[in-house]
């Protein structure tokens, strides 16, 4: 049988991740929301309507002070910010893995199975074709495509 969490407050929060070694900044010209940092990584979150805890940032690498997303291109994962793409070495993997499951610890949040097992990616890329995600009808005609349907209309 599954177990219930118990709610976190924000405050609870806060203080487990102070006790915790995590440094803790406000969001500058924000009240109820603080920036988190530990390991390399940060994310943010925020005290929600009920005075829980909400997660605001992902937690990511930091990279010249920006919060880098991880990106899974399917034979490397990348730290990928808006200004540059790093591929992610086993100890950036490392450090965002222990900061999330720490910070799930913190907040009282679900720690699920797969995640326990490694670092989950913002994105997965696994191929070069781009739009393939899409929907049939909103995707591209490829120039593969399009001589293969000329061909079919000249049968016809």
């Amino acid at each position: 049988m599954a177990e219930q969490l118990q709610a976190v407050s924000y405050e609870d929060a806060l203080a487990w991740l102070r006790n915790h070694q995590f440094d803790v900044l406000d969001a500058p010209g924000v009240s109820n929301r603080v920036f988190l940092k530990k390991y390399g990584v940060s994310a943010a979150i925020q005290r929600d309507q009920e005075g829980g805890v909400r997660l605001f940032a992902k937690p990511g690498y930091l990279i010249s002070g920006e919060i880098a997303r991880l990106v899974d291109k399917g034979y490397q994962k990348f730290l990928k910010t808006t200004k540059a793409e790093i591929p992610a070495t086993a100890d950036h993997l490392k450090a965002i893995h222990n900061f999330s499951e720490e910070l799930k610890e913190a907040t009282g949040s679900i720690s699920l199975y797969n995640e326990g097992l490694g670092t989950v990616s913002d994105r997965y890329v696994y191929d070069r074709v781009t739009d393939r995600d899409e929907p049939e009808v909103m995707r591209p005609v490829r120039p593969w495509e399009a001589k293969k349907a000329k061909s079919n209309k000249k049968k016809q």
